[in-house]
């Protein structure tokens, strides 16, 4: 992993603004072309603002901020800044390297949605820094959230589609990530695009045409597999005390006879 330390040096008063300018430009551009943001830290007195960010390695890092300079939000934020004159008196960027494994290896967890309308269509997502292919809408569990909430909350920040999950389709890891696959129905909202999606549609996939739509290796078979109609439960709860918070039964195969 590749981690960039950002600081800002916030004029006096203005912080309200600058939050306001990084979520919806800086952040904005960088999460839409591949960055993944660790956080976000105020100071205690509230003048400097610490960020960082993580890529998957040194080349990842420059392919992610050659797209970012290379698309239009880039040209809005430097007009958005100077219509606003000086939110922050200084910035300064810095590697950081680590010294060592200070605690357990850990995998990151994503999830993503076989999603289908009445038409038994397929919801597909074209993401900026995945254009060359359409994809399962997702993305990655938040610290403390189950997976078929965190997936519920992707689905509709990328589309707009509210969603009823039925079961586990499939469940993939390449070593550093553990990566979900629920089958679900939508049920309700209105298509739309997001910071993060180009391009959202429903579409009639089947075995003559998905390799149209699916072009990369690692997405195809979540699709095949999900494409078979069938899934297993899953269940989501809470301990001390124990609390069961979502129970999917999944779809057997017989249940299709």
């Amino acid at each position: 992993m590749y981690f960039i330390r950002e600081t800002y040096s916030i004029t006096p008063g203005r912080r309200p603004e600058f939050n306001h300018f990084f979520d919806k430009f800086l952040k904005a551009n960088q999460l839409k072309n591949g960055a993944n943001l660790l956080g976000c830290w105020n100071t205690e007195m509230e003048n400097e603002i610490l960020v960082i960010w993580q890529y998957p390695s040194y080349d990842d890092y420059l392919n992610i901020q050659k797209r970012v300079k290379m698309d239009d939000l880039h040209q809005k934020t430097k007009e958005q800044l100077l219509k606003l004159g000086k939110l922050y008196l200084d910035f300064h960027q810095e590697t950081l390297s680590s010294i060592g494994d200070h605690q357990s290896q850990k995998q990151t967890v994503t999830v993503s949605g076989y999603i289908t309308n009445e038409k038994e269509e397929t919801l597909l997502v074209r993401t900026y820094w995945r254009s060359d292919t359409w994809e399962l809408p997702g993305g990655g569990v938040e610290d403390g959230e189950t997976l078929d909430t965190a997936l519920c909350r992707e689905i509709f920040e990328e589309t707009g589609i509210t969603v009823k999950l039925l079961g586990v389709t499939g469940v993939y890891s390449n070593g550093s990530t553990v990566s979900i696959v629920f089958h679900g129905k939508s049920t309700g909202g209105v298509l739309r695009t997001s910071e993060e999606t180009q391009d959202v549609r429903f579409v009639k996939l089947d075995s003559s045409n998905v390799n149209q739509y699916i072009k990369r290796g690692k997405f195809l078979p979540r699709v095949l597999d999900a494409m078979k109609g069938y899934s297993i439960p899953y269940e989501a709860f809470r301990v001390r005390p124990y609390k069961l918070l979502e129970r999917l039964e999944g779809i057997a195969i017989q249940d299709e006879t």
